[in-house]
């Protein structure tokens, strides 16, 4: 099952087969108090910086967040929108729990994008599925809703299923276009979590085998070596059948980790895209 996602002159494919995708995270105010300021006087600086850097990293789409406190969000959205797709090809990610946000964004867009995120929540369903299906886009789908997040995978998999239905048989959006994220949560919590997230993942690809994407910061949330842990949680959660993350495409250790597991999972042909990311390093090193 592949999910295809666009920019107005690229494509991108998410699923078995293709690369994972490394979806940027970085434009994003939250826990950045001097970007939220800027976003609150409508400065837009920053988003530059951010998506150069992500690029440079080797992100494959990034992820779009301009929920600043006090501040014209959906108004930002827009600006975000045009100036990323003026100065990158990468497909987006839009990413706000308000539905003004998105519908703002999503008029702006030039092609087919991402929408981040709806719940389980009956609520929730009927605003923003009909606002996917009328663009033509893709959603990212979390199995918690008005009463829990649930820390059982069955339970995971019960309300997935409802999700899967809705969309699929009420508004008539593929399910290829449904990418499930299954709950990622902070081992500095309960160090059982990550494990219950990869018997998630595990779940999910084999009842449904539909592709699956998380915020792959939120497992290091608290803790120390915050990289060192996203690094094995990622390899063992693409083999487990992750296919996407949003995540920090800076980080050399998180992508390093990445393109390991694609080369260990056949997901790079003998091995050419880590044998020619390796001599780029040695071309650039002083």
């Amino acid at each position: 099952m592949e999910t295809v996602l666009s920019s107005s002159s690229r494509e991108l494919r998410i699923g078995d087969g293709n690369p994972f995708c490394v979806i940027g995270e970085r434009i994003n105010p939250t826990g950045r108090k001097i970007f939220a300021e800027q976003l609150r006087r409508s400065d837009l600086s920053r988003v530059a910086i951010d998506v150069d850097e992500q690029v440079a990293g080797g992100a494959m789409m990034l992820d779009v967040n301009m929920g600043a406190p006090l501040c014209d969000e959906a108004g930002l959205m827009v600006g975000a929108v045009r100036l990323i797709q003026s100065r990158c090809d990468l497909p987006l990610c839009l990413d706000s729990s308000i539905i003004e946000v998105l519908a703002a964004g999503l008029d702006a867009y030039q092609g087919k994008a991402l929408v981040n995120s709806v719940t389980a929540e009956d609520e929730r369903l009927r605003a923003i599925l009909p606002l996917v299906k009328r663009h033509g886009a893709a959603v990212i789908a979390l199995p918690n809703d008005e009463s829990e997040i649930p820390a059982e995978p069955g339970r995971r998999l019960e309300l997935t299923r409802k999700i899967v239905d809705v969309a699929t048989s009420t508004y008539g959006i593929a399910i290829e276009d449904i990418v499930i994220d299954p709950l990622a949560m902070p081992v500095g919590a309960d160090t059982s979590l990550a494990l219950r997230t990869l018997e998630t993942i595990t779940l999910l690809r084999e009842s449904l085998g539909v592709n699956l994407t998380l915020g792959a910061s939120n497992v290091s949330f608290g803790m120390p070596e915050r990289a060192a842990i996203g690094a094995a949680f990622l390899a063992m959660a693409i083999g487990a059948g992750l296919t996407s993350a949003i995540m920090d495409a800076r980080s050399p250790q998180l992508m390093h980790a990445v393109k390991a597991a694609d080369l260990l999972t056949d997901r790079d042909p003998w091995g050419a895209a880590w044998i020619a990311a390796h001599r780029a390093r040695q071309a650039a090193a002083p």
